[in-house]
């Protein structure tokens, strides 16, 4: 076990672990069961009239807007955790929704990542059928992309069970999955990069598997396999390690968009040699080709891509840097300014920006791990949604801090810093005077000083310094809410870099 942990920290600390810190961010007890029931927002797919968010307590649905989610869980039959894969399909009158899921369990190594199984669904959600996670075993399997191919076939990457094509949701059985690696090799994802498999696409007939070492095509339904790396193109992709990849069809034109990172080379013990190797030019970026992968053009060179989207000829990047736009197929790019809500005066308290999806009204649809934005304009204005307890509700106090404990370095990430939020509600027209004490109950900041405020349900945020310009050391932390002919509420949270 020992030896492949070395590889699974570098991708799910980067990416994966900071899901899970999302969804703790998004404090998973909502009380309300039409709100999301949690704010990180790893995938959407825009499907019709729904809009499908792939979260960190389960797969939520809205069928207006936003304004109302249905969420499902494992009591609904899906897999245990959270969300790591997601995708729909239409098959004539069928629409086959298909999810991955994984949870964190502790080991003597410590605590490790395991997959949840995959599960399907019929009837938009009203009933699943799971399958356990396809391999040797569970631990440190994750599936990180699943795609549904023409002949019907399920296609999905992990991270130990490496890519595997899925039959049997047609005739309502639980999936079953068999080893199709892309390659001639006997499956060894501990010294073979391309069996460590992260990304999949089917588009126009052909199979894009996305893996730690290389891009892999196929013509013929999986049966065999082109392989595309830095190493074996004149013009090629910034980096073997593809965490994702989708195809844009302009006209009779098709471009393969993939979000390709710099592969740091590692053998294990075990390892004669590591096959699929390389990191010399590689880069973090984006890589684009529209002649079927024979040539590429890369952009956004140092950016850690996670998702593209496409609204006809323009092309959206979901970025750990931010959100960008192309309007000439990855020539140029223009990034978004900071996501802010004006009507409700708040905005994503993260730079980050895992998912995008474009609705058949062309409405965005942005997911972070600070909830989620939508914009009918194309980015001009904002609506930010996001779940959370109600103070002052059903036995809740009047403001609560979250994330508790909170790491300045971790948490809501935005220029730099972190941010805590401190909830709270008004009953009327008033003034809020927000201050921070240590345990010693001595002044640490004053967050907000007669600061206006209606009816209603605000927050106000602290990016962890006092009134020095310091980092509030490690500790136990009390602070209090005045509200103007109100009263004062009081709170405490915990900072733990």
């Amino acid at each position: 076990m020992k030896l492949i942990l070395s590889f699974l920290l570098f991708f799910s600390v980067c990416q994966a672990q900071e899901h899970r810190i999302a969804a703790l961010n998004g404090q998973a007890d909502i009380l309300a069961q039409t709100q999301l029931q949690s704010n990180g927002i790893v995938d959407i797919v825009a499907a019709g009239d729904r809009i499908w968010l792939a979260t960190g307590t389960g797969l939520s649905v809205t069928t207006d807007g936003g304004e109302n989610f249905q969420t499902f869980t494992q009591a609904d039959g899906l897999g245990r955790g959270e969300i790591t894969a997601l995708t729909v399909r239409q098959f004539d009158e069928i629409s086959l929704i298909i999810v991955a899921t994984a949870f964190d369990t502790v080991v003597a190594e410590g605590n490790l990542p395991v997959g949840g199984g995959i599960a399907y669904s019929l009837d938009f959600g009203e009933s699943w059928v799971h399958s356990e996670q396809p391999g040797l075993t569970p631990i440190q399997n994750v599936t990180f992309d699943i795609s549904i191919h023409d002949d019907k076939s399920v296609w999905i990457t992990s991270w130990g069970g490496g890519t595997r094509r899925g039959t049997g949701w047609e005739y309502g059985l639980p999936l079953i999955f068999e080893k199709n690696p892309a390659d001639e090799f006997i499956h060894d994802p501990l010294c073979n990069l391309n069996h460590r498999a992260f990304s999949s696409e089917s588009a126009n007939g052909v199979l894009w598997i996305g893996t730690a070492g290389a891009i892999n095509k196929s013509l013929d339904d999986g049966e065999t396999w082109m392989n595309i790396t830095h190493q074996n193109q004149e013009n090629p992709i910034s980096g073997n390690f593809v965490v994702a990849i989708d195809v844009q069809n302009v006209g009779d034109d098709e471009y393969i968009w993939a979000a390709t990172r710099l592969v740091t080379d590692t053998t294990e013990a075990s390892c004669s040699r590591l096959l699929f190797p390389g990191s010399a030019g590689q880069f973090n970026g984006l890589s684009v080709s529209n002649d079927g992968g024979f040539s590429w053009h890369t952009a956004l060179d140092d950016k850690r891509i996670h998702n593209f989207a496409f609204d006809g000829a323009t092309v959206y990047a979901a970025a750990d840097e931010g959100l960008f736009k192309s309007i000439d197929f990855g020539q140029t790019w223009a990034e978004f300014p900071p996501i802010v809500d004006a009507t409700k005066d708040v905005q994503f308290l993260s730079e980050r920006i895992f998912s995008i999806a474009i609705s058949a009204d062309r409405t965005l649809w942005v997911g972070s791990p600070d909830g989620l934005a939508v914009s009918k304009n194309e980015g001009i204005s904002w609506d930010i949604i996001r779940g959370s307890v109600k103070t002052g509700q059903g036995g809740e106090p009047r403001t609560y801090a979250y994330p508790s404990p909170f790491s300045h370095t971790r948490h809501n990430q935005l220029g730099g810093s972190g941010y805590l939020r401190f909830q709270y509600n008004t009953k009327d027209n008033t003034q809020v005077t927000l201050r921070i004490y240590d345990f010693a109950m001595d002044l640490v900041k004053e967050v907000v000083s007669g600061k206006s405020r209606a009816a209603g349900e605000f927050y106000e945020v602290w990016n962890g310094y006092n009134e020095h310009g310091e980092l509030a050391a490690n500790g136990v932390y009390f602070y209090s809410v005045e509200l103007d002919g109100d009263g004062v509420y009081w709170g405490k949270f915990i900072v733990m870099e």
